[in-house]
C-alpha cells in the first residue's frame, strides 16, 4: 500500500468539494480533513456518505482565520492542500462583492502563507520531509473573460475578468502564482469550465431549471438564451484535479473542460425533455421556459481547450453532456429535498 497522506480540503462541504471528498475517501487511504465555513453553499448532508469513515474529519471554520489555519497545519502536518473554498455565484458578487474579495483573495493568501510557513524555512528551502508537499488551487475559466463565437481558452489566454467574482478568482490565481515564483511553494492551479452534477446548490442554473420546472413556475433564462458555456460533469472534474495534484508539473496551470458547449436555452430545453420522459405531466415542461432581463456584464461564451491536461496527464472526461445531464436530473428527482 502506498504511503498515506494527510490532506486538507477547503470548501469540502460545497458542490465540487464534496464530490471530490467522497472520491478521495472511497478511493484512497489518505487522512482527509475538510475545512468549511458552512455558508449557504456548504452542507454537511453532502458528506453524509463518508461522515463515519475513520479517515475523514470535519472542521467548521473560515479559511480567513489565520490562527485556525495555522493550528490545523501544525496539528495535521498536511502533505496536500486542495483549495476549493470560494464564493462563486456571479449574481451574488454583483449585489455584494465584499465577501468575494475577503474569501477568495484574503482566504487564499492565508492558506498559502500557512503552507509556506509549515513546509519551508525560506524561499526555495524546504523543511526536512516536506520536499514532496503540494498545494492545488481550484479556479475557473471565468478569469479569462468572454469569448466570441470562435476560439477556446488555453493556459496562455490573457486574464480579463468581467465580474467581481471572476476578478476575485483571478486575483487569487495571481497570488498562488506569486508564491511559486517568489518562494518556490509547490503549487498547481486548475481552471475549470461550468460544472454540473449531484450536490450542486439550488441557486445555480441547472438545479434552478429543474426546481422551477417541477414547481410549475416560469423557468427563467437570461436574455435570449444564446449565452454559451462549456459543461463539465463534476466527477470528471474531480478526476482531473486528482491527476493534476499528484502528477501535474509544479507551478503549472491546467485547464479542465468538458468540450460540451451548449447554449443556456438548449440546457433548459434538454432538461425539460428529460423531465417529460422521467416525470411526465399533462403539458410539456418546455412550455414553462421564459426569458428575463439579462445579467449585467453577462459573458457571452466560455469554452476550454483541455489539450494540456489530456496530453500531459492522460485525463479524459467519461461523460458527455447528454449522458451527464440525464444522471443529474435523475439524481435531483431522487433527492428533491435538495431543490
Amino acid at each position: 500500500m502506498p504511503n498515506t497522506k494527510n490532506v486538507l480540503i477547503t470548501g469540502g462541504a460545497g458542490f465540487i468539494g464534496s464530490n471530490y471528498v467522497i472520491q478521495a475517501v472511497k478511493n484512497t487511504a489518505n487522512k482527509i480533513v475538510v475545512l468549511d465555513k458552512l455558508t449557504y453553499a456548504g452542507d454537511l448532508q453532502n458528506l453524509s456518505d463518508v461522515a463515519e469513515d475513520a479517515n475523514f474529519s470535519f472542521v467548521e471554520g473560515d479559511i480567513c482565520d489565520k490562527k485556525l489555519v495555522e493550528q490545523l497545519f501544525e496539528t495535521h502536518r498536511f502533505d496536500r492542500v486542495i483549495h476549493f473554498a470560494a464564493e462563486s455565484h456571479v449574481d451574488n458578487s454583483i449585489s455584494g462583492p465584499a465577501e468575494f474579495i475577503q474569501t477568495n483573495i484574503v482566504g487564499t493568501f492565508t492558506l498559502l502563507q500557512a503552507a509556506y510557513q509549515a513546509w519551508m524555512t525560506g524561499p526555495n528551502q524546504f523543511k526536512s520531509g516536506a520536499e514532496n508537499r503540494r498545494f492545488l488551487h481550484v479556479s475557473t475559466d471565468e478569469v479569462y473573460g468572454s469569448l466570441g463565437k470562435t476560439g477556446l481558452f488555453t493556459e496562455q489566454t490573457a486574464y480579463a475578468p468581467n465580474s467581481p467574482y471572476s476578478a476575485s478568482k483571478a486575483s487569487s490565481d495571481f497570488i498562488v502564482r506569486s508564491y511559486f515564483h517568489t518562494y518556490g511553494l509547490p503549487v498547481v492551479t486548475t481552471n475549470c469550465s461550468n460544472n454540473y452534477g449531484p450536490f450542486q446548490h439550488k441557486e445555480k442554473l441547472i438545479p434552478t431549471i429543474i426546481r422551477k420546472a417541477l414547481a410549475g413556475e416560469t423557468i427563467p433564462i437570461y436574455g435570449d438564451g444564446q449565452n454559451i458555456r462549456d459543461w463539465l460533469y463534476v466527477a470528471d472534474h474531480c478526476t482531473g484535479i486528482a491527476l493534476a495534484l499528484e502528477t501535474g508539473r509544479i507551478g503549472e496551470t491546467y485547464n479542465i473542460g468538458g468540450e460540451n458547449e451548449r447554449t443556456n436555452l438548449y440546457i433548459a430545453q434538454t432538461i425539460c425533455t428529460l423531465l417529460d420522459e422521467l416525470q411526465p405531466k399533462a403539458t410539456s415542461y418546455g412550455e414553462q421556459i421564459g426569458f428575463v432581463t439579462d445579467r449585467p456584464g453577462h459573458d457571452f461564451r466560455y469554452a476550454i481547450d483541455a489539450t494540456k491536461i489530456v496530453g500531459e496527464l492522460g485525463w479524459k472526461a467519461d461523460e458527455h453532456f447528454e449522458s451527464g445531464i440525464r444522471k443529474t436530473v435523475a439524481w435531483y428527482l431522487n433527492n428533491s429535498d435538495r431543490l
